[in-house]
């Protein structure tokens, strides 16, 4: 009989945590409670699981009793303050926030990379920043054949990654500059339809962003490699969801086209998107909503005998946060990581 296993999502109203949502239900997974927690803010709105409307509750100490999983898509200061308090509790909590991700003692996952990572939990186990997850989840395949030695990144990212109304202000913006008013500006710095600007995060002392760092950092972590050389210039374009990166990659030794293209139409999470007669390679409009990070126009660099170069697009809401975590929790299932509901409990909280 399948073990099932009680389930929370602290952050569910958000644009993550409704996906998250949406994912347990489209993937079966064996949930045999469920609990919705949010902000004081957010508590008392519904949210529809396999039918069935259930109430956002308010976080509190008392909300993490008898759960098992906890996928958390909230900020960093609401991850640190109940992360902890969730494991004590019993639950083990896969974080989407940056908060623990430089931790040494919690593994950094990304399932199509370093499964085995999971096994070393200490209760909390970090969800990537989503442009790591998608970049990760691309050249993995190629740097098992050979080591990946330096990697050049440009992001860019759409308005996805800074939640719902990020998306919403955007849409505002394009209609506002179409009817020749000025374009709100809240959840931006500056507007973002018809227009593009560096990532809004804050500069260290060197001039790179923080959403850059977590692309130099969480990449050297997750690949198990220190000294992997990464550099990125991370953008804000556009797009209402799915981000894209042009990667360049160098090996020690020329890395063969038509071998990479191979590698990584058979890799797993990765769609080959390539139709050279047509200009036609990912795009962030098809990316949405997929599974899949969507990879082509793999190509030679011309400036360096051992360089390539590929284009990608993917989900940021879905691959690049929520679908990974919940193949996070489905790897604790398979490996026996996750405790199981006791017979007795039953029905959705």
């Amino acid at each position: 009989m399948e073990q099932l296993y009680r389930v929370a999502i602290l952050g569910a109203t958000g644009a993550v945590g409704t996906e998250l949502l949406q994912l347990l239900e489209a993937r079966n997974f064996p949930v045999q409670a469920l609990k919705l927690l949010a902000s004081e803010r957010s508590a008392g709105q519904h949210l529809s699981f396999k039918g069935e409307a259930i109430q956002v509750e308010a976080v509190s100490e008392s909300a993490f009793q008898n759960i098992d999983l906890v996928l958390a898509s909230a900020g960093g200061h609401t991850a640190k303050l109940w992360a902890p308090k969730a494991v004590a509790a019993g639950a083990v909590v896969i974080d989407n926030s940056s908060a623990f991700r430089m931790d040494p003692s919690v593994p950094l996952v990304v399932p199509e990379v370093n499964p085995d990572a999971v096994m070393t939990h200490q209760g909390i186990i970090a969800n990537p920043n989503c442009t790591t997850i998608l970049m990760s989840v691309a050249i993995w395949p190629l740097h098992q054949v050979q080591p990946i030695r330096r990697i050049v990144a440009a992001t860019y990212q759409s308005a996805s990654g800074a939640g719902a109304k990020a998306m919403a202000e955007v849409q505002a913006q394009a209609q506002a500059i179409l009817n020749g008013e000025v374009p709100p500006t809240e959840a931006f710095p500056y507007p973002l339809a018809f227009n593009l600007f560096a990532h809004n995060s804050p500069l260290n002392a060197q001039g790179y962003c923080q959403e850059e760092m977590k692309m130099v950092l969480e990449t050297r972590k997750i690949f198990g490699a220190p000294e992997l050389r990464v550099t990125a210039t991370c953008i804000r374009v556009p797009v209402l969801r799915a981000h894209s990166e042009a990667l360049n990659l160098e090996f020690d030794q020329p890395f063969d086209v038509a071998q990479a293209r191979m590698l990584l139409a058979e890799a797993s999470g990765v769609k080959l998107v390539e139709d050279w007669q047509a200009n036609y390679f990912p795009m962030p409009m098809e990316a949405s909503g997929q599974d899949e990070v969507l990879v082509g126009r793999i190509r030679q660099d011309l400036s360096h005998p051992c360089g390539l170069e590929l284009w990608l697009s993917g989900d940021q809401i879905r691959k690049g946060a929520a679908l990974n975590a919940v193949q996070i929790a489905e790897l604790l299932i398979a490996r026996r990581q996750l405790g199981a509901a006791p017979a007795s409990l039953s029905g959705l909280c």
